[in-house]
């Protein structure tokens, strides 16, 4: 049986020829690929497959930070990158939000995450929350707010993680396109 909660249907199970005894699983998109050695028994691979959905599982499980654990990190990074100066009442995530990527409130001094940056790396995540914290600072966007910015060494990596986030959310999903077809050939592309 697959963890509780995880659709089996969203699994693909990849064998190898190459593979001898590793085996190893990921996360593309919405679904869980799973690469084994093609020799193993299709009850060793259902066993493995279990076995490595329960690990992704747990180690989403571990990189998801709780409200409490958002708070002493927002307080941290404020203090490495704001002088200590952004003081959130409040951090939390949101369900919510499904258009942008965080907001905050400075009135109030409440910061919402929303909840599809959980499991993304945390640089991102990191770059987001120093993003709300310092609009507690200086609430546009203007030249006194991207300053602020500039102490955070991934600013633009995670600007640009967040850009390919957005980008990929807006290509077709082409049924097998990745599957089957052969990689075009970049070599052969240039004229």
């Amino acid at each position: 049986m697959p963890p509780e909660g995880h659709d089996r249907s969203r699994v693909e199970v990849r064998r190898s020829a190459r593979r001898s005894r590793t085996v190893s699983a990921y996360r593309e998109g919405d679904r869980t690929v799973v690469l084994i050695p093609a020799r193993m028994s299709h009850a060793e691979e259902q066993r493995w497959v279990t076995q490595m959905l329960e690990k992704l599982a747990a180690q989403e499980r571990r990189r998801i930070l709780g409200d409490d654990a958002l708070m002493c990190r927002a307080r941290e990074l404020s203090a490495a990158y704001l002088g200590g100066r952004a003081q959130p009442v409040q951090v939390r995530w949101v369900t919510n939000q499904n258009s942008r990527w965080g907001s905050c409130t400075p009135s109030e001094g409440t910061i919402r995450l929303s909840h599809r940056l959980q499991g993304m790396p945390e640089y991102v995540l990191d770059y987001v929350l120093l993003h709300e914290l310092a609009h507690l600072l200086v609430p546009d966007h203007g030249p006194a707010f991207w300053a602020l910015l500039e102490a955070y060494p991934r600013t633009e990596r995670a600007r640009g993680y967040l850009e390919g986030v957005v980008s990929a959310a807006r290509l077709p999903h082409i049924p097998g396109a990745r599957h089957g077809a052969p990689s075009p050939d970049p070599a052969a592309s240039c004229g």
